[in-house]
Parts: C-alpha cells; structure tokens; sequence
C-alpha cells in the first residue's frame, strides 16, 4: 500500500488540502520528503524542479539558511508563549515601512483568517453589512467568501460549498472581475449598502489574471466615492510582485491589505493592516474582537522577518525578474514555434499558460481552458522532472533558487511535453 493509499484511511481525501490531491489532472499525487532550493524529493528519491513553490511563499527557494537558521534560533528560545515578544514588534515594524498603505498590521495564522478578520473590522467600520467580491477570486474558506469561488473550490467545479448558510452568502455580492461596469450595477442596486469590495489586485486563483489598465484606480475612486472599504488580498501577491506587493506595483492605496504565505517564511501566517484609523478599532483598543492563541507565533515571526530582510535586499526583484524573463519568454516563444495559440499570462515571478485561444482577462475566459490537455501537460512535465501547479486555475512561481540550469532544462521540458501531448 502506497502512502497516499494509507492516508486515505486516515485523512479524508487522503490530503489536508484538495488541490494536492491530483483531483483534476488525475493519478496519485506525488509525496514529498523534502526540498532544498529549487528542487524538491519525493519519498522514493526523486527530484523535481518545482515551480509550485509551496504555492508562492519560496520565494528564496527551500530550506533558505538563513530562514532555517532563524527558525532554529527561535525554536531553541521556545516555540509558543500565548503573549507579546519583541519579534512580533520587529516584524510588524518591518511590515509597515514595506508595504505603502500599512499603518498598523495584526498577526494571525492564515490567509483565510487575516481575510475573515479584515472584512469583519471593515463592516464595523462603515457600519455596513454586504460585501462585494470577484467571480473566481478565493479569499479562503470562511463561509461568507465561499460564493463562486476560485482556487480549489473552482478546481473541483464547487464554488460554492455545502454548509454555507443562505443568511451569510446573502451579504456577499458577485462582481466580474476587470469589468468595472458590474461594480456600479451591484452598488446600484444596494445603494448604501456596501461596506467592503475585496480584490485579488492580480487574480491568482482562476490562473493568473491582469488587471486591465486603469481598472485599478477606478474601482478605488469608485470605493472613494461610496465611502466603501477597498480590501486587498494580497496574501499571493504580498512581497511578490514588489516589496510593496501589487500596491507598490499598480500605485493604488487600499484602506486594508491581506497578507500571508510569504511573510512566513514557509511557516504558517497571516497578517492585515492598514489605515490607522481603522486598525484602532480592533480589540483591545476598540470594539471589533478577534484572538488567536498562536498569533505572532515565534517561530513563524522569526521566519518572516529573516525572509522580509532577504527581500529587502538591493536589486533582489531585479534578479527575480531576470529569472523570471528567461524562463516566461522561453516558455512563450515554445508556443510560437509549435504553432500554439494558448493565451499565456504573466507578472513578474507569476504566470499561467492557458489551454485557450484567445486573451483571459476573466473568470468567464479562464473557465474555458481545456483542463483535459491540461492534465496531460502537467503529467509530461511531471515525467520529466518538473512539478506545476496541480490544476489549470493556479499561477507558476519563480524564485531567486531556480539556477539558470534550471530554466534551461523547464523550457526544454516545456517545449518537449507540449510536443508531445499535441
């Protein structure tokens, strides 16, 4: 019996999370022993080169040294006391010097509760109770964000879930994404109603999906203007795109960010902040509650102030994105010379190539894709040493680890499998 078969007796599904599972492109999904760098080894001793990256946090690559060293350090002072250090201090400092609209950040332990605590401190305050977000955009799995969802809940054709009440998805209105005329519409419609819209500023979750230009900044003076909350979720693109996440990039100012995976180092976290005068209303200062037992856990502090500081580092996005150049032309240009018209979306260390023709600027173009061919393209890959996302609606990462070997062997591998599968 293999040890996925095993799990299955134990865990449901066999995973603690469905994406792994090979659900969509079908077989057993491959399981790991470890990691170093660029690569990662599965129980049996083989080596991948991995473009999954913890699904975006290796950003540094795996088994960074100096994060394991920070982690190492922490862990011999203890690994959880249930009260303030001054590593949370230190990195909520770092925090908001990076991240332009951050005036005061809270630590959690995940994406999922960051955003279910943001939302709630901006229905407080604007006293509002409906919240808008985009059609194949996943914020987690707390229940009000779980209508017409992306990520796993795409994958596995449920955006919707069993279990979430009607009373709470009624708050949660659907808007498309880069279609700023649906925003007017719902606020139309609920006028006054409206306390927060919650956006992926780069949708990372239906694949990789741009923003049109100016649809940024028009839904912020739309937001300006209706006295709304503009939510961020940045827990993808937080330190990703730039040390200031896609705010920095776009030159848009949310009122609340979202962040998570890479503030972690690879250790589980999450954080939100924004305008002072909205954190204040967090307890214990103000009125709206929220607690967590190992927020601001010091192992994980210690990971992300170690992976902060790398990132902080002169010209670390400009490698980055040389790595990533490399790698996204030569995987376009495959494209080109087999004849190929995928659409192919990228963004600095992101990407997605689409089984589509055509561009995809949003959920109703993504869903499109043929997620049979890809399937057979991810299992070619796989057979040849490269391991992506296990599902068409998930983004490529690049970290600073992959060597210029490693690009050179993807785009063989790359050109080789789309060969093949065609």
């Amino acid at each position: 019996m293999t040890i996925f078969e095993e799990s299955k007796k134990y865990i449901p599904g066999g995973v603690n999370s469905p994406v792994r599972a090979f659900g969509s492109v079908g077989g057993d999904p491959v399981v790991i022993k470890g990691a170093q760098g660029s690569k990662i080894y599965d129980e049996n001793g083989k080596e991948y080169i991995d473009y999954v990256c913890s699904w975006g946090p290796m950003i540094t690559g795996h088994a960074d040294p100096d994060i394991i060293g920070a982690v190492k350090h922490a862990a011999d002072l203890g690994t959880s006391f249930g009260a303030p250090t001054k590593a949370e201090l230190d990195i909520a400092k770092k925090i908001c010097a990076m991240v332009p609209s951050v005036e005061m950040v809270r630590l959690v332990s995940s994406g999922t509760e960051a955003l279910m605590s943001a939302i709630r401190l901006a229905r407080a305050y604007t006293k509002r109770d409906k919240i808008i977000k985009f059609e194949g955009c996943y914020h987690g799995h707390s229940d009000s964000l779980l209508v017409k969802a992306g990520s796993g809940a795409l994958t596995f054709n449920q955006p919707s879930s069993p279990g979430v009440p009607a009373d709470f998805a009624k708050h949660t209105l659907v808007a498309q994404y880069n279609d700023i005329d649906s925003i007017k519409a719902l606020l139309a419609e609920n006028k006054d109603e409206v306390g927060c819209v919650l956006i992926e500023a780069v949708a990372g979750n239906m694949g990789v999906v741009l923003p049109k230009e100016g649809f940024l900044q028009e839904l912020r003076k739309l937001c300006d203007d209706e006295g709304i909350v503009l939510l961020f979720d940045e827990v993808i693109t937080g330190f990703r795109l730039a040390a200031g996440g896609a705010q920095e990039y776009f030159g848009v100012m949310p009122d609340i960010t979202t962040m998570g995976k890479i503030i972690g180092g690879g250790l589980p976290v999450g954080a939100f902040g924004g305008k002072r005068e909205i954190m204040e209303m967090m307890s214990h200062t103000g009125p709206v509650y929220q607690a967590g037992t190992l927020s601001g856990n010091p192992l994980a502090t210690a990971a992300g102030l170690a992976m902060l500081n790398k990132l902080s580092q002169p010209d670390f996005y400009k490698n980055l994105k040389i790595k990533s150049d490399i790698l996204f032309d030569g995987l376009a240009d495959n494209c080109k010379n087999l004849g190929l018209k995928y659409a192919y979306n990228r963004i600095e260390s992101m990407s997605c190539l689409f089984f589509k023709e055509g561009t995809v600027i949003s959920f109703a173009d993504a869903v499109k894709s043929d997620t049979g061919m890809y399937a057979k393209f991810f299992h070619a890959m796989l057979k040849r040493g490269i391991t992506l996302a296990t599902a068409q609606f998930e983004g490529m990462f690049v970290s600073t680890a992959h060597t210029d070997a490693d690009l050179e062997a993807t785009i063989k591998a790359h050109y080789e499998s789309l060969k093949e599968i065609h």
